[in-house]
């Protein structure tokens, strides 16, 4: 089989337009991890690549690749490239509505997509609507309001103080990751956090959620489309800002071993099962508290997550997505082969030779490109061992690593 691989932020999505570096890091190590995993699974790959990416032959193991050169041409390409191929998996935002518009596209063109189908992307990239429906089914979620991101900001704080009270968590209805996420310990920076929605998001309404103390984790899901099975437990590091700075997702661990694991899988597949039209690769962001998980949003798309995890899985989790959506199968083994701890280092903008030394550095998934108009650079970096202690020691001998070879360990 043929397969077209797109991932929104590497593949060109952003072609003559910045690209955040931090953002960068995640999406094309995801692309490389995938890519990886359907070419040990013997798939021929084809993969569209941002040309400020391709011009410096970065460590991706496809057969074929296709540059990006101008804004508005991936989704072009991406449709004549699909053609050549027999299905075409997505990675993308649901922001703007850009994840349902691009499986959209692939469905036009006939051909076979591996991705979550549109009517399931549509039911839980709203919020404001994903919160109401695991409300209503029973699921332990944050309170949550809906409120309009033209209101009145005075008007907006008496209400979050009276129906939540605070800390409150803002962001917008159709982010991901940290996106135009805030936390707020009052009502003082209210514009403030609304503005940084506005700045990434279109949406005419926004929500806030009671902040739930606990841990920051996911479960990775195969979806059959009727059949949904757990496969990994995903310790995440968040870092959570005042309206002021940005919040950030800066890695995890996969596996992730917590008392309410069991809990967590059932939920997670609860989740997933009170939505048709989630097939492949689901991700659903839980918080942890002492006694039970929280639902925290619901991810119909390949999630950071999966770096980790194609490390440690005792089988091919590329291939268990194709099985599932192609022959309805299922995974049956879900042990991990130990610990990986993954995450992101800054460094200073690398030079061309820098670069290409970190490349061919074990431990590092995406290597720091050194994009114009940046002075920084990020790099998505993991550490495998047999246990979660060993996993951060050769994460920390990998990031010592490539700052020696950027910046002399300084």
């Amino acid at each position: 089989m043929k397969l077209l691989v797109y991932e929104h932020v590497s593949g060109g999505g952003f072609a003559g337009q910045p690209l955040d570096p931090s953002v960068l890091s995640e999406g094309f190590g995801m692309l490389r991890c995938l890519t990886q995993d359907f070419k040990a699974a013997n798939y021929e790959v084809t993969v569209l690549l941002d040309e400020r990416l391709s011009k410096f032959n970065p460590p991706i193991t496809a057969d074929f690749i296709v540059p990006i050169f101008y804004a508005h041409e991936a989704e072009k390409i991406l449709a004549a490239s699909a053609k050549s191929n027999d299905a075409v998996f997505i990675i993308a935002p649901e922001t703007g509505q850009k994840l349902q518009s691009l499986v959209r596209l692939v469905g036009k063109l006939s051909k076979l997509s591996l991705s979550c189908e549109v009517n399931g992307i549509q039911k839980v990239s709203n919020k404001a609507v994903l919160y109401e429906t695991l409300k209503n089914k029973g699921f332990c979620t944050p309170e949550t309001l809906a409120l309009d991101v033209g209101g009145d900001s005075a008007e907006i704080e008496r209400e979050i103080k009276s129906k939540l009270g605070y800390p409150a968590v803002l962001k917008p209805s159709d982010g991901v990751s940290c996106g135009g996420l805030s936390v707020t310990q009052d009502g003082n920076h209210i514009e403030t956090a609304i503005a940084k929605i506005k700045a990434v998001s279109s949406c005419k309404s926004f929500i806030v959620q009671k902040f739930i103390c606990g841990e920051a984790a996911s479960v990775s899901l195969i979806c059959t489309g009727t059949e949904i099975r757990a496969i990994s437990l995903n310790k995440q590091n968040v870092q959570l800002s005042q309206p002021s700075a940005a919040s950030s997702y800066e890695g995890g661990a996969v596996p992730f071993a917590h008392p309410l694991k069991t809990e967590a899988f059932k939920t997670a597949e609860e989740v997933a099962a009170s939505f048709s039209g989630l097939r492949g690769y689901v991700g659903v962001d839980l918080v942890l508290t002492e006694d039970k998980p929280f639902v925290v949003d619901v991810n119909p798309r390949l999630t950071t997550s999966y770096v980790g995890m194609s490390k440690v899985a005792g089988f091919n989790v590329a291939e268990a997505m194709i099985d599932a959506v192609l022959k309805n199968q299922l995974p049956t083994q879900r042990e991990n082969k130990g610990f990986v701890r993954f995450g992101k280092v800054m460094v200073s903008k690398p030079s061309f030779d820098a670069f290409q030394k970190a490349t061919q550095l074990d431990g590092v998934i995406s290597p720091p490109f050194p994009l114009e108009g940046y002075s920084e650079a990020v790099s998505l970096v993991a550490g495998l061992g047999e246990s979660v202690f060993d996993a951060q020691l050769r994460f920390e001998e990998a990031k010592k690593r490539l700052l020696n070879i950027i910046s002399g360990g300084k």
